[in-house]
């Protein structure tokens, strides 16, 4: 792992993420151990590089502010809080997944109104009304793969 000292414009192109993203995850207290220079200027390391991306995941996938202060704070703490960085790590997965399948779900439904319109356009008549009711009862009781959608 590279140890070189990054100042913030590299931070900026190694993150895609802007100058005032990153100040204010610093304002959250979510980029822990950032140093300056004898001039005042933060220094970054290559683990900021990776932590900024962490907390942005974090936050894409709806993770709260105060979790995510409390999952650095757990992290500072060191090794002691392995099992409770893991547990809250895990529900917060949890907690995806059950989007992800809410969505999922979601996007079944679009699929089958769109290909329910492609059927009216092409044929110039509309499908009786249920085509859409079966093919969304059948997809419910036979849902695809994990991981894979249509």
């Amino acid at each position: 792992m590279n140890d070189a000292h990054l100042l913030i414009g590299s931070l900026v192109e190694r993150t895609g993420r802007s100058v005032h993203t990153i100040r204010w995850y610093e304002r959250q207290g979510l980029v822990p151990g950032v140093q300056r220079d004898a001039g005042g200027r933060r220094r970054y390391s290559e683990l900021h590089v990776g932590w900024l991306l962490l907390m942005d995941r974090l936050r894409r996938t709806g993770m709260s502010i105060a979790e995510m202060r409390e999952y650095t704070a757990l992290v500072q703490q060191g090794k002691a809080t392995l099992r409770q960085r893991q547990a809250m790590l895990k529900a917060h997965r949890e907690r995806v997944q059950r989007t992800i399948d809410e969505w999922t779900e979601a996007l079944t439904l679009l699929d089958d109104k769109i290909d329910f319109y492609g059927a009216w356009i092409s044929s110039g008549k509309r499908p009786p009304r249920d085509t859409l009711a079966a093919a969304a009862t059948s997809k419910a009781a036979h849902p695809s793969p994990k991981g894979k959608t249509r």
